[in-house]
């Protein structure tokens, strides 16, 4: 038994299409289908309605040329 999460596209007449990996055996096989009840179309326009974060930025200026971020440069013996 197999669990394959892929998205499918329903037809009109109740047809599904979906790709499945290549390693599957063509033939029938019994499947087990859910149906989220919202088109995947909906959730993406929904997504894309919501507004952007707007996180604050602090300008402090250019970094020193001579600054060294190395942690032994930023901590002594002890490691504080």
């Amino acid at each position: 038994m197999k669990t394959i999460e892929t998205i499918a596209t329903v037809t009109k007449d109740g047809k599904i299409t979906a790709q499945l990996p290549l390693d599957i055996p063509e033939g029938e096989h019994q499947v087990v289908i859910v149906i989220d009840e919202k088109p995947l179309v909906e959730k993406l326009e929904s997504k894309e309605k919501r507004p952007s974060l707007n996180f604050p930025v602090h300008n402090c200026g250019l970094c020193p040329e001579n600054l060294s971020l190395r942690r032994e440069d930023m901590y002594d013996d002890w490691g504080r």
